[in-house]
């Protein structure tokens, strides 16, 4: 019998197919990698990224602390809110539009004509988000006193606040540039430059708050600044090196476009985004004016246990914003076996995380408070927060991982509910858990609202899963057409 006769062009020496299968590369660890492999590529610089983002938050803090002015602190405290709402404008763009790209570059591996339509969809996503940044901070610099006062300075913070806010606002473009490009770049799986982005902008803004908070008198004006050149830093370096090593993604206007066919499914995905944002806004602030009622050991014993639970939940996050790219490249591909798997071995991760978390935690929790705080009472309530909290992050992890594989399938109808479910069932939990138990009701609203929301977010999946089955056939289909032409040839 006669050999069949081989394809008059090889698949394997095609751009695509090349880059894919080319061992180490970024492209290489969503399309082919051992999934563990791919996991730690992916998620652990991500979460790595976080820890040193919250550890700088607190380095900023004592920055200003040292100033011994407290209505400073209060003025970063207050912005908080705002500076949030900018994070979640630059992930409409960059979380919908990353997960769009890292569909299209799965895609392309059975269809190269989709490789094209990647450079419209980074070209939108940035600039979509700077134009939007710009109009924003206009507005915020014209309203500059209202907005202070709608975020709750009152009259001693005020100058303090205005000057934060106000510097932060001239760089809003900036701030949500910087967030979509980190989006965009981890849509290809460089997972690692995102880290290496993330932790010189935190050293470049420590350098620079020593700068021009402790050289130069500019007080919380200097930490704005010194915030906003950090990320005109991370805006540089991910346009450098998207040009210099993306084959696919260009940031050039020209390939800018407001076609359906790339507007839909960006603000489709990047809505839940942004109401995600929104709520955990309004989360923070309808708690702290509640537990405020309880005077300063609440509070405080508030504020310890959030900063103990961060480094668990920093560890979860980096599991399920990290695999999105990696859902999102298997779906595109119609690869279903590679999809279930990095579902399946994600949620083991993450299992595990809090699982070990968690009961370390909760049993050994008060010695942990106690590096923290010694004050007896104090510490009385902030364990009890800490437990709450806790059992919040294990239905907040698996509802996470739940919304990234609806973002990475692009069933964005399917992840604002779960965003929505979020905000809109956490304010009356909240309110009635303070009318009818008091504090106790209050420390528990949120683990009440992530369970309920885990409950909703597993059967929106259920429900979804028809649709998601049809669009996996439709991308499997592609490929056994595209590698039939290829052997016919």
């Amino acid at each position: 019998m006669e050999p069949a006769p081989r394809p008059a062009v090889d698949p394997a020496s095609t751009p695509e197919v090349s880059a894919a299968a080319k061992v180490g590369t970024d492209r290489w660890y969503l399309a082919s990698a051992p999934i563990i492999r791919a996991l730690v590529h992916l998620c652990v610089p991500m979460a790595a990224a976080m820890i040193v983002g919250a550890i700088y938050n607190v380095i900023n803090a004592g920055f200003i602390g040292s100033l011994h002015d407290a209505t400073l602190l209060a003025a970063i405290t207050f912005a908080a809110p705002l500076l949030g709402l900018v994070m979640g404008v630059g992930g409409v763009f960059g979380v919908g539009g990353g997960a769009l790209i890292s569909r299209l570059l799965g895609a392309s591996e059975h269809d190269p004509s989709k490789a094209g339509e990647i450079k419209r969809v980074s070209s939108f996503a940035l600039w979509g988000s700077v134009v939007t940044g710009a109009v924003l901070g206009g507005i915020g610099l014209l309203l500059l006193h209202p907005l202070v006062s709608l975020l709750g300075a009152d009259a001693a913070a005020v100058p303090a606040t205005s000057a934060f806010v106000g510097v932060m606002l001239a760089f809003v473009p900036v701030l949500a540039a910087a967030f979509c490009l980190e989006q965009l770049v981890r849509a290809e799986g460089a997972a690692r430059q995102v880290m290496i982005a993330l932790i010189a902008s935190a050293v470049a803004n420590v350098v620079f708050d020593i700068l021009f908070i402790l050289v130069l008198p500019w007080g919380v004006a200097g930490a704005a600044l010194a915030m906003g050149l950090s990320n005109v830093g991370v805006v540089a370096y991910f346009a450098i090196w998207l040009h210099r090593h993306s084959d696919h993604l260009s940031l050039a206007p020209r390939w800018f476009t407001l076609a359906p066919a790339v507007v839909k499914p960006v603000f489709g995905v990047g809505v839940g985004e942004l109401l995600q944002s929104g709520f955990l806004i309004v989360t923070a602030l309808v708690l702290n004016n509640l537990a405020v009622a309880y005077g300063d050991t609440a509070l405080a014993a508030m504020g310890v246990a959030v900063r103990i639970a961060q480094v668990p939940e920093f560890l979860v996050m980096g599991v399920t914003l990290g695999v999105l790219p990696l859902l999102a490249y298997a779906y595109g591909k119609g690869d279903r076996a590679r999809l279930r798997s990095a579902l399946r071995v994600s949620a083991i991760t993450v299992g595990g995380i809090v699982l070990v978390a968690a009961t370390t935690l909760i049993v050994f929790g008060e010695q942990v408070f106690q590096v923290f705080v010694a004050d007896r009472s104090v510490l009385a309530i902030g364990v009890t927060i800490l437990t709450a909290q806790l059992v919040a992050m294990i239905a907040n992890g698996f509802a996470g991982l739940i919304i990234s594989f609806f973002q990475a399938t692009g069933r964005a109808s399917a992840a604002i509910v779960m965003s929505l479910a979020q905000g809109v069932l956490f304010i009356p939990i909240v309110l009635l858990g303070n009318l009818w138990f008091g504090l106790a009701g209050i420390i528990w609203a949120l683990t009440v609202t992530e369970v309920i929301v885990l409950v909703v977010g597993v059967i929106t999946w259920i429900a979804s899963r028809r649709a998601i089955e049809r669009g996996l056939a439709e991308g499997s289909a592609e490929r056994a057409e595209q590698g039939l032409e290829a052997a016919v040839a």
